[in-house]
């Protein structure tokens, strides 16, 4: 079964929109993926969407929303970019912070600075991810 996996900041409009495209396109195979903010801009940042687009990965239909506008409200994984406080609580069994900049107001090479750390990280993820169900199901 696939994991339920919600990436967190401010705005939602570039760090968790990288991550949740990121994780549609190169986990979907083990988690489904959300995105949310703690004050969402109603906007993804067209820096997120180019950067993206660079990586193959179109985020274009995505759109920057708030916790209340979740399809889903039970998570195994919280990922939060770095918005520490700002942020509530949102309910899962694990919950993780990554830390990573907010490239907003920044030129488009931090952009680029901040979707490679997100990627490495997603990938990361993912394998821990596969690595825990392999170990559940008895699979080696």
């Amino acid at each position: 079964m696939k994991k339920k996996v919600l990436f967190v900041c401010i705005e939602n409009s570039c760090r968790s929109q990288i991550a949740e495209g990121f994780a549609h396109s190169l986990g979907g195979h083990v988690m489904e993926a959300y995105s949310a903010g703690s004050k969402p801009s109603g906007k993804v940042n067209p820096y997120a969407t180019k950067v993206m687009w660079e990586e193959k990965v179109d985020i274009f239909s995505q759109k920057s929303k708030g916790f209340n506008d979740l399809p889903v409200k039970d998570f195994d994984y919280v990922i939060s970019m770095g918005c520490k406080d700002t942020c509530p609580f949102v309910p899962a069994k694990k919950h993780i912070e990554w830390n990573i900049p907010d490239p907003k107001g920044k030129e488009i090479e931090f952009f680029r600075m901040v979707r490679d750390t997100i990627k490495e990280k997603i990938l990361k993820l993912i394998s821990e991810i596969a690595e825990a169900d392999k170990r559940k199901t008895g699979d080696r």
